[in-house]
């Protein structure tokens, strides 16, 4: 550790070492501070990952760190996992293209999380092990529902990892004058190297650190852009509207989100979508007891409101700074150069010069990476624990089944890096909107049903289950984006971006209606079971940690 502390203050020291040049060099040509500061990030987590390659013995220890995090560092490390490229760059991207519309993503992203406090964590903890599927396949068949969990999560992780590799991807091509593809393919096997060898202790640790260094960035650069109007932020959201080509509108909904269909599906997906999100989840098994996943939650949920305050101000800031005089030397040919994901960081470099443009780019690589490593051991267990070692192979050692999680993480890693590829042209808010919309309408109903309702039995869960992810993603194929934007079709078959709404109402009346007509002895004998999957989930008697309540 003392290692890992020296490596980050030689990062900040030569933080404020870094010369200045201008932004054309930036554009053009290698930018020595900003490619410093990564390879310091870089060689630093990669020490990271060697100290936790030495600790990763067991099953245990590669999936949840051996249960040896405490509250406040796990509540640290779910909001380092949950601000990720969609929260820092696509968001605040998406304020400056739209204003209000953009802040509504921000909102409905911090709301899910009350649901997961005061409904899923304790459980969780009590009930599970190394994924949430424990947790539903507890008084459920093993087959069934591990076999449904594992293809929900991977839908999830495949669709929020494109929107981390479309982030890194257009950061990287900015900042080093690197192809796109080649960018796409470095944090590939940055985060392969990173998950194959740490696990989830390097995972936890580098998501923590670039926690701090993520609310420490966007802190500077709110107090900057209201040090600007007086700390007055009706100031700064006036001169926002007179410099964006769209003017007051930008202050008012409906913008993106043009009527209430899309209003309410998208904010369901994101509600509920957060308790389906198998990275996050996973996140509570990391902790000795209840009482500290308690505790994580509720520390989450005060970084994440706090970040999602800072990113409203840095977004109508994003608005007020590059839309001005002194920013268009950041637009080519009339366009935001690398998109309006970018704008965030365009602004750092406004604010504090290249120094500064430097390491928030350097934590953006690292927001990046982290949030990439806990999707892909997200992944990687859903085949190796779920499915390999539950469901094809029982008897599997703890090497076999860590040995298949890394062939996974690999794998997941090349798809990833594919489809990275392929989306480039997407904002990535926009594809984590649909990941978790996938997660409210495949993960969220069976897990909140199998903890809360005694009449869920596997027949409904699984049927009910596969619809509501079925549906999710046809609807999500046939939509506007991939059916017109990627397939290049001239009308979409679905006419809304987010098919939350739909999905998640097919999922629960599914499973409530082949739940309520289960009539076998199998479903008599589930729900028999419920009792006491009851009693352990409030009281934890039974589940490791036990003693500690």
């Amino acid at each position: 550790m003392l290692k890992i502390v020296s490596i980050l203050a030689l990062f900040c020291a030569t933080l404020f070492a870094a010369g200045d040049a201008s932004f054309e060099a930036t554009k053009r040509e290698l930018n020595v501070p900003a490619i410093i500061m990564f390879f310091i990030f870089i060689l630093g987590t990669l020490a990271l990952t060697y100290w936790a390659a030495k600790k990763t013995k067991s099953a245990s220890d590669f999936y949840t760190a051996g249960g040896g995090i405490t509250g406040f560092q796990n509540g640290l490390a779910i909001a380092g996992d949950y601000m990720s490229a969609a929260a820092f760059l696509g968001v605040s991207g998406l304020i400056y293209l739209k204003g209000y519309d953009g802040v509504i993503y921000a909102v409905s992203f911090l709301v899910g999380w009350p649901i997961i406090l005061f409904f899923m964590a304790e459980k969780l903890r009590n009930l599970g092990k190394f994924t949430f599927a424990d947790i539903a396949a507890y008084r459920l068949g093993q087959k069934e529902i591990r076999t449904l969990a594992a293809f929900g999560t991977l839908s999830v992780v495949v669709l929020y990892l494109i929107a981390q590799m479309v982030g890194a991807g257009k950061l990287i091509q900015v900042l080093f004058g690197l192809e796109y593809e080649y960018a796409v393919i470095l944090v590939g096997v940055m985060m392969i190297i990173y998950v194959t060898f740490g696990g989830m202790l390097a995972t936890t640790w580098v998501q923590i650190i670039k926690a701090c260094l993520l609310l420490t960035g966007v802190s500077f650069m709110a107090v900057m852009v209201l040090y600007a109007y007086d700390f007055n932020f009706e100031s700064l959201a006036v001169s926002a509207s007179q410099s964006h080509e769209a003017g007051e509108s930008i202050l008012s909904p409906g913008g993106f989100i043009s009527d209430p269909v899309s209003a309410i599906s998208l904010g369901m997906a994101l509600m509920l979508g957060t308790a389906g999100l198998p990275h996050v989840l996973m996140r509570f098994f990391t902790v000795g007891n209840a009482k500290e996943a308690r505790k994580s939650v509720v520390y989450a949920t005060g970084f994440v409101g706090y970040f999602w305050v800072i990113i409203t101000i840095v977004g109508f800031g994003a608005i007020a700074f590059l839309n001005s005089n002194e920013g268009a030397q950041y637009f080519v040919d009339g366009k935001l150069f690398g998109g309006n994901n970018m704008a965030s960081i365009h602004l750092s470099h406004m604010l504090g010069g290249n120094a500064f443009l430097g390491f928030i780019s350097a934590v953006a690589f690292a927001t990046i990476l982290a949030v990439v490593s806990g999707l892909t051991l997200a992944g990687a267990s859903a085949i190796s624990h779920d499915l390999y070692s539950n469901v094809i192979n029982p008897q599997a050692t703890d090497e076999q089944v860590v040995k298949i999680s890394r062939i996974t993480v690999i794998i997941v890693g090349i798809v990833g890096v594919i489809l990275g590829i392929a989306f480039e042209q997407q904002n990535i808010a926009y594809m984590v909107g649909l990941a978790f919309g996938i997660a409210a309408s495949a993960n969220f109903p069976i897990l909140f049903l199998s903890i809360y309702w005694r009449g869920l039995t596997t027949r409904g869960a699984f049927l009910g289950g596969l619809a509501g992810l079925v549906t999710a993603v046809t609807l999500v194929i046939i939509g506007p984006i991939v059916w017109v934007q990627i397939l290049g079709n001239t009308e979409a078959l679905f006419p809304y971006k987010h098919p939350a709404l739909f999905s998640v109402t097919v999922a629960f009346v599914a499973i409530w209606f082949f739940s309520k007509t289960d009539n076998s002895q199998r479903g008599k004998d589930e729900k028999e079971l419920f009792r006491a999957q009851n009693v352990r989930a409030n009281t934890g008697i039974g589940s490791a940690g036990a003693v500690d309540h």
